[in-house]
């Protein structure tokens, strides 16, 4: 990426329906968040595959909310051709939550915020 380039992040209601409606190839990369829940990965499943029939460049697939290995083994089977980012579940961002601040602005050693960190590395984007 060049110092020139723009980065425009955007948090779209969850499911597929915003998906659907976007222009194939009007984005660079799709971050699809998935809860390692049956429900939520099959909601995601069916994110990446829009994604990929769309073109909405690289997928990245973040696992948010793991609590042990089961529910990373249950993501990493689902999503195994995929760029995996796993964010614990992480109490200190359920307190920076209540507080009103950011999680790397509460607590910015805390092992969620390192794992969201990985995510600009796996979407090769500078550091912020």
């Amino acid at each position: 990426m060049n110092d020139d380039a723009t980065t425009v992040v955007a948090d779209l209601e969850a499911g597929i329906g915003t998906l659907t409606r976007l222009d194939s190839a009007a984005v660079d990369a799709t971050v699809v968040v998935v809860e390692p829940t049956l429900r939520s990965i099959d909601v995601a499943r069916r994110a990446v595959a829009v994604a990929d029939e769309q073109r909405q460049g690289r997928v990245v697939v973040v696992a948010n909310k793991v609590s042990d290995g089961q529910d990373r083994a249950r993501i990493e089977e689902a999503f195994e051709d995929r760029v995996l980012v796993v964010v614990p579940e992480d109490p200190a961002i359920d307190v920076a939550d209540r507080l009103g601040v950011s999680p790397v602005d509460h607590e910015p050693q805390a092992p969620a915020v390192a794992a969201l960190e990985s995510l600009i590395d796996a979407l090769g984007l500078a550091s912020v």
